[in-house]
Parts: structure tokens; sequence; C-alpha cells
């Protein structure tokens, strides 16, 4: 009975603030230390049904790193329904679940936990942002295209055998097309150079679609077939009506319509979780840029000679590989990234060589070794992977192109330095540009975010200063108009990766050990940097400095 009622003065005590009764500060602690327990379980039950729900839920997307493991598909799937009905319902679960988040206090969480529980909130963040504030599926058709021929994409990108599950995967993702672009009718107010850029990547779609129906109709297995041709031509006839609709309402269409600042610094703040501003984002590319343009001017006088460790290589994973691009994914390559990195092992396809080629795909045929150190090894494939692997359930499945892309571009980087380059002078140059185009990416991301860039300037921008071709550079202007946040990605995270390690090093001192940096960074490699340098080494004033900022979004 005593025992009992220490038991209940210590549980007034903690929950009443009541410092003053005689309770034994080891039983205090323990007391706080069982609730914060209790309040990261709580967590992980919120993590587990915000997943179970975003998995089923996330908008397609052409990029690769933001693809993500799916449930197979329902014949009639709630997640993929963007009608007026099924908005409403996407908005009102995203406003029960930030609810249950808020209602949380992770204070006395340790860091590990606090981590988890902003992840959480980032990711809970992002559905609003892409609901509310960027608002791809009310202003951009092309919205529609990733709904339906991204998703497609992602369903065939795995090279074959098709077996039942993909086959009926394959065959449905086709079927939904019309549907999906009759929401889109619904749903669009569209501006009118995301409408200009949708028409013409559809002038050739009826031919490209029944390429591909005539190389996969034979691979799928059981009735998946059979079915295929019809739901294909539906498909075509959609597309093309879709086309026509849009053609048909072009001339009313408004020409500009930016994020604007105030939505792009939610991004910023709430989802990114990004310490910087926009006006200190354009600074620090415009001095990487000009950095790498007297790096690619002293390359050939420069070499690089060092064997040090880099990265752990867990057995479990497989090999990343190059193929020829085969015939029914050329037929749809401009609707998504030409790879599949989801399994134990990945594969990137390769067009052929020729003058006609591309920016990247030009790089390409030059030397294979950039795009694999960047999408492959040690890049995105390896680092996806490994974080994949996470025995937290909230870093597997979060996950933000902030670090990712930072991570993959701090590689080409990382290996240049290594040496991996030494014996082609002139691939070297090609990373150098690489970094040219990734600091100019900053400066065009935040210009169109705030408005002071149009579409066709952005991409004369990147045309004359990357260089780039113009095909190359309007395809990024646009899809750098349509997802804010999405372009900084790579420059921003790389040097906040370089800050994280010059931190790590002065700290540790002689202690540091470049592969343990590596391995801790490329395994939490989907999680912010800001939380990383706030776990890793107990250094939260960049996560101060993302709190203070995002204080005033709150309202948002």
């Amino acid at each position: 009975m005593v025992r009992m009622g220490m038991a209940v003065l210590v549980a007034l005590a903690v929950t009443s603030g009541v410092d003053s009764l005689p309770v034994p500060r080891a039983a205090r602690a323990a007391t706080i230390a069982q609730g914060a327990a209790s309040g990261a379980d709580d967590l992980q039950k919120l993590a587990g049904d915000f997943w179970a729900w975003r998995d089923r839920n996330v908008p397609f997307n052409g990029d690769d790193v933001p693809r993500i493991p799916r449930p197979a598909p329902l014949t009639s799937d709630d997640g993929r329904d963007w009608s007026a009905g099924g908005i409403a319902s996407k908005r009102r679960m995203r406003a029960e679940l930030e609810a249950r988040w808020k209602a949380m206090n992770s204070s006395a969480w340790r860091v590990p936990q606090q981590v988890d529980y902003q992840l959480l909130g980032s990711a809970i963040a992002r559905v609003r942002w892409e609901l509310d504030l960027n608002r791809e599926w009310r202003c951009d058709p092309d919205f529609y295209l990733s709904q339906s021929l991204g998703a497609l994409v992602q369903a065939l990108v795995e090279p074959p055998p098709f077996d039942p599950e993909r086959s009926r995967t394959i065959r449905i993702r086709m079927e939904e097309i019309p549907a999906l672009l009759e929401s889109g009718k619904a749903n669009l107010q569209a501006a009118k150079p995301f409408a200009k850029l949708a028409i013409d990547s559809l002038h050739d779609i009826g031919p490209q679609l029944r390429q591909l129906e005539k190389e996969v109709g034979p691979m799928l297995a059981e009735g998946n077939a059979a079915a295929f041709h019809p739901a294909t031509e539906k498909a075509i006839a959609a597309l093309e009506s879709y086309r026509d609709w849009l053609d048909k309402h072009l001339s009313s269409m408004p020409e500009r319509t930016p994020v604007g600042r105030e939505n792009y610094e939610f991004f910023l703040s709430r989802v990114a979780l990004q310490p910087y501003t926009p006006e200190e984002m354009l600074r620090i590319a415009r001095q990487e840029w000009e950095r790498t343009v007297a790096f690619e001017q002293y390359e050939k006088q420069r070499k690089f000679l060092v064997d040090r460790g880099i990265l752990s290589v867990p057995p479990e994973i497989g090999h990343y590989t190059v193929r020829a691009l085969p015939g029914y994914l050329m037929a749809i390559s401009d609707f998504g990234e030409m790879d599949s990195f989801l399994g134990h092992t990945g594969v990137r396809y390769l067009r052929e060589p020729s003058p006609e080629l591309g920016y990247f795909d030009a790089a390409t045929a030059r030397d294979q070794r950039p795009l694999l150190v960047h999408e492959g090894v040690p890049g995105h494939f390896f680092q996806l992977a490994l974080s994949r692997m996470h025995e937290d359930p909230i870093r597997r499945h979060y996950y933000d192109s902030g670090p990712i892309e930072g991570i993959g571009f701090y590689a080409e980087e990382m290996m240049l330095q290594a040496g991996l380059f030494d014996d082609r002078p002139r691939v070297r140059e090609i990373i150098y540009n690489f970094m040219r185009l990734r600091a100019l990416r900053v400066e065009v991301d935040v210009k169109l975010a705030l408005g002071t860039f149009t579409i066709p300037q952005a991409a004369a921008y990147l045309h004359q200063y990357v260089p780039m071709d113009a095909r190359t550079s309007l395809g990024e202007a646009a899809a750098f108009a349509t997802g804010p946040g999405q372009a900084i990605t790579y420059q921003i995270g790389k040097t906040q990766i370089l800050r994280f390690l010059a931190d790590a090093k002065v700290k540790q001192g002689d202690a540091f050990q470049l592969q343990a940096f590596h391995d801790y960074l490329w395994k939490n490699g989907n999680v912010p940097l800001v939380l990383q340098r706030w776990e890793y080494l107990g250094l939260d004033d960049d996560w101060r400095v993302v709190e203070k900022r995002r204080a005033g979004t709150d309202n948002k």
C-alpha cells in the first residue's frame, strides 16, 4: 500500500507540475521516461496509420526519388480517386492525422524519438502542400498524365518477366487512364504554359501506346493480355480527347501562376525543414556556380589520387546495372525516369548514342560513370536500399528529396575526389558541368516560385548558362515551375552535407572516421539533414532556425 501511494504521488507530481512533493528524483525520472515511452508508442501507431494511408494515396510523380513501393491496386482504388469527392476525402484524412500529431507533446522524448516526430510532421505537411498550396491537381494538366501514364511507367520499369500480380497491375494502370483524365477535366483551372507542355507531350500518344501494347501485351500473364488491347485503345481515345480539350480551352487560360513566397516558405520550413531563406539559397547557388566555372577551367591541370574507405556495403544489396532502353519503355519515356531501384537490385535503361540526344543522355553516352555514381552506387539505388533496411519503420517509409538528392550530388564530387574519374579528364569536366547545373537550378527554382522568372525566361537562362539543349532546358523549367522546391535539393542538400561533415570532424577530432560518418548518413539518407545533424552531433542550432522560421506558417 505504501508503494502504491508513492506511485500515485509521483503521477500527481508529474502531471500537475507540482515540484514540492517529497518524491525521490529517480522515481520522478522513471515516471517521465515511462510517459515518454508511451508517447513514442503512440507516435509509432500514428505513423503506421499514416503510412498505410499514404502508400495508397501519394500522387505519382515523374521523378524517381519519390517512388515508393505501393500496394497492389484494387479494382476500384480509392487512393487513385482525384474526383472532387476523392480530394475532399484526402483533406479530411490529412486533417485528422495532423490533429493527432499536434496533440502529442514530444518535448520530454529522447532526441531520436523527437527526430521521428518531426519526420512524421513533415510528411503530413507535405500532404497539405500537395492538396492546398502547390495544387498541381488544380493548375497543371501534366499532373493527370503523371497519375495515368506515369503510373504505367512505374509498373513497367522493373524488367520482365511480369508475374500474374504485376500483369494485373499493368492492366489496371492502363484501364484507369480514362477516369483519371475525366477528373482532370473537372478539376483543372490550368495555367497556359503548363497546358502547352502537356499538349506537346501527347502529340504522338496513339502510336506510342500502340507500340507499348504490341510489345507488352504478349508478356502479360493469365487473362490480362486479352484485356490489355481494348484498355489501350480506350486510353488512347481518352488521352487524345484530353489533349483536344486542353487545346480548345488554351486561349482562356492564365499565363502565370507562381506558387508565391508565402507558400514557398511553407514548403521550405514545414516540409523540407530547410534553415535557409530563398535569398540565402540564391547566394549559396551563385557561389557554387562561380566555383564550378573555375573548376572546369583548371581541371586538366589537376589530378586526385586518393585511396580511402568510403562506405560499408551490406551483402543483401545487389547490383545496379544498365540496359538498352526497350521499345515499350521508349514509347512512354517522357513520362518518368527510366530506372527502377525499389528492390535489392536496380536497373537503368539507356538510349542508343546519337547526335539528337538531350543534355543528360548525351553526357551518359560519353561515359556511364557519372550517371551510375548519382543514380546507382553509391547514390540513389544504394542509399535507398540501405534506408529501406532501417530498423525504424518511420525512417523506412519517410522520404525527402533534400537529403536524397543532396547525397546523390555529394557522391558525384566525392567519387571524383576519390579518383574514380582520374583516367578520364573529359568526364571530370562533365561532373563539374553537372555542378554548375545544380547551382543554377536553385536560382531558377526560387525565381519561378517567387514569380520573378517566367518558364521561357528560366529555360533561356539554363540554355545559356549551363549550357544545355533547348528541349531539356524547357523541360527542366516546366518541371520546376509545377513542382517548387525540388530543384533546390541537389545543391542545398550537398551544402548541408559538407557542413555536417565539417562539424563532425571538428567535434570528433582524431576519433572522426569518414566511413562511419558516411554509413550513418547513407542509412538515414531519407531524413532531413538538420535532424541528422542534431541526432548525430547533438547540434540543434539549425533545427532551432527551422522551428523559428516555421512558426510563421502555423496558421497555414
